[in-house]
């Protein structure tokens, strides 16, 4: 007989969405260009206490699709264990970036874009909407943010 283990409160996923957000390292990002095709990728990701921060060729599909869509789905997780995020974007170039988050990244992942050619931007995050839920017996309550303040 499985055993199935009861619904984290809606206290404890915050908790657990804020640790992992410090802890792991790559994210996926979801974007749509203007006539609506999909793209997903994963990033390194930097989280601030605030938004998050990646960084990617302004060139490419998703960084296209950011810089003009300015809003992005996040996930961290695999099916059983998932945390959504729905984001507004801003875009900032090697010049512009603010150096305290373009520092940190580079220190996390001893990588820095500002030293790969000015086709390498920032995407900020900032998120509006936040849900987590362990497999389906968590989707009740999953919601943790909503219209970018925290509901728990």
């Amino acid at each position: 007989m499985e055993i199935i283990e009861s619904p984290r409160s809606p206290e404890q996923r915050k908790r657990d969405v804020l640790e992992r957000l410090g802890r792991e390292q790559d994210i996926w990002v979801a974007s749509a260009d203007a006539d609506g095709l999909p793209c997903l990728v994963p990033l390194w990701f930097l989280w601030d206490g605030e938004a998050i921060w990646m960084s990617t060729r302004f060139t490419n599909p998703t960084g296209r699709n950011l810089r003009a869509g300015r809003r992005a789905r996040l996930a961290l997780g695999h099916t059983r264990d998932v945390v959504l995020i729905d984001g507004d974007v801003e875009s900032f170039t090697a010049r512009e970036v603010p150096a305290a988050a373009a520092d940190a990244f580079a220190e996390r992942y001893g990588w820095d874009p500002r030293r790969n050619g000015g086709s390498y931007g920032y995407f900020r995050v900032l998120p509006r909407a936040v849900q987590a839920w362990h497999e389906e017996h968590e989707l009740p309550g999953r919601h943790l943010m909503r219209e970018g303040q925290w509901v728990v």
